[in-house]
């Protein structure tokens, strides 16, 4: 049922490719009665944001690096927006760059994995992720698309890892949460990131047709367990 006007939150998305937004889980905050704002992170004066005016922060992914502030300048301001939001102890959402974003601005290291790791496949759960909200992922195959890995920040849980990624999920209490791979990925838009990513997948010998089919393939489970771990989540940190 959908909140009433009177009891809606905000969250604002920082976003920095327009395809990768919150996909399927936009419907599922707007139930959760949430009033969603999208900002483009490369092109609005970041400094200019309140951190801690949204009910909740969610940093969202892009091809770019979580250190490449000598090439894209924003991307000190952002970090500087997500430490405030982490000092504070706000809810705040990593997926992908986000994460890296959250793990650069807690003190851990972002780095090359020597790899692309791009498809879609299951993730190992550590101990404390096996009692965190990404149990609720069962044995479903999410969505990796990364070249970059970070280091768990100090004094956050491991929550998970694959064969390629040893670091794919942290928590930083129960207000942070950052995640390497993508739970919201819309398999009925992926035309959008083959495309808009073409020129990595080319370059990592990765076919696009044989994506394309693995998003058909784990759409339908992926939509249902993604809204799961995220109700959980939501969850934890109003009890």
């Amino acid at each position: 049922m959908t909140a009433s006007p009177a009891s809606r939150k905000t969250l604002l998305a920082l976003r920095h490719v327009h395809f990768e937004d919150l996909g399927t889980l936009g419907p599922y905050f707007t139930e959760r009665g949430y009033t969603i704002e999208y900002v483009d992170a490369p092109l609005v004066d970041l400094r200019s944001i309140d951190a801690l005016a949204p009910d909740l922060l969610v940093v969202l992914g892009g091809p770019i690096g979580a250190f490449d502030d000598a090439i894209y300048p924003f991307v000190a301001d952002e970090v500087a927006l997500v430490k405030a939001r982490l000092d504070a102890r706000a809810p705040i959402l990593g997926i992908c760059l986000g994460a890296q974003l959250m793990a650069r601005a807690l003190g851990a290291r972002v780095y090359p994995l020597g790899t692309k790791e791009i498809g879609y496949m299951p993730l190992t759960l550590t101990d404390a992720g096996q009692t965190s909200p990404l149990a609720a992922l069962g044995d479903a195959s999410v969505l990796h698309w990364h070249g970059d890995q970070f280091d768990i920040p100090p004094g956050a849980e491991h929550l998970a890892r694959t064969a390629t990624g040893e670091n794919q999920a942290f928590a930083s209490g129960p207000h942070a949460l950052g995640l390497q791979f993508h739970l919201e990925a819309d398999a009925a838009r992926i035309e959008s990131w083959l495309v808009g990513h073409a020129c990595e997948l080319g370059a990592a010998k990765i076919d696009p047709v044989a994506l394309r089919a693995q998003a058909q393939e784990h759409h339908a489970r992926l939509s249902e367990v993604a809204p799961a771990v995220i109700g959980r989540w939501l969850d934890a940190m109003s009890n």
